[in-house]
């Protein structure tokens, strides 16, 4: 059964990024747990700070909501650390936090930020506290004085603007079959509804790339990702 982890700097990134590779791997028999690093309740939710009378723990119910719905439509489970954004901030005991999780899920599929994002201050700390925690968890490839576990297959999910971060797009996954669950679980976050569109666009884009890339006409929609780690192959 595959594991699949999904470190988000905020609530809802694993929606846009990568809830078709969720909803895929639950599809096909797997286990998928995302962890929310924060909610976004402050760089991330200007919709709801739009209500007069608006308050941060409201915000936060509100975006605790969406996600665990949204997550609950994908298939997946939702676990949020709560860390605060703009700034996210990890300390240390938030990183072992996040090494206790690896280590205790044991992924074989972990995703998270790109380490260059010139718009947004939270998702590079995303990426240096996943990558840290992977390192943490996976030792140095030989027998350790600690718990390990096997190094799992890490990319990279798309960013917003994907060129503007050092984005290479080398993986193309096909979520044709799972783009209903992506939608509707898009569709959950009315804090953030602008980008419903726009993502939904993207897919037919990248699925676009991977029809010519593959030969395969029957991708209608796929989500780019980026291999951070070179892949080891039993033959070619």
């Amino acid at each position: 059964m595959k594991r699949l982890l999904v470190v988000s700097a905020h609530a809802a990134d694993f929606v846009w990024r990568a809830g078709g590779a969720i909803a895929l791997t639950v599809a096909q028999g797997g286990k998928a747990l995302v962890v929310a690093l924060s909610y976004g309740e402050r760089g991330e939710s200007g919709e709801l700070w739009k209500e007069a009378g608006q308050t941060l723990e409201r915000v936060k119910a509100i975006r605790h909501q969406e996600a665990s719905q949204a997550a609950e439509i994908l298939g997946a489970e939702f676990l949020p650390l709560d860390l605060g954004d703009y700034p996210l901030r990890v300390d240390e005991a938030a990183q072992e936090h996040l090494v206790e999780i690896l280590v205790d899920f044991a992924p074989e599929v972990l995703i998270t930020h790109t380490p260059h994002d010139p718009f947004n201050p939270d998702h590079p700390v995303a990426y240096e506290a996943t990558e840290r925690a992977r390192q943490l968890a996976t030792g140095s490839g030989v027998a350790s004085a600690f718990k390990t576990v096997r190094p799992p297959e890490f990319l990279l999910f798309e960013p917003h603007q994907p060129e503007l971060c050092g984005f290479v797009p080398n993986l193309f996954l096909d979520i044709t079959l799972v783009w209903d669950k992506k939608l509707a679980a898009m569709q959950i976050f009315a804090s953030q509804g602008y980008l419903q569109r726009y993502y939904a666009e993207r897919a037919e884009h990248r699925a676009n790339h991977a029809r010519r890339i593959s030969g395969r006409p029957d991708i209608a929609r796929a989500e780019a990702f980026q291999r951070v780690l070179p892949q080891v192959v039993g033959g070619l």
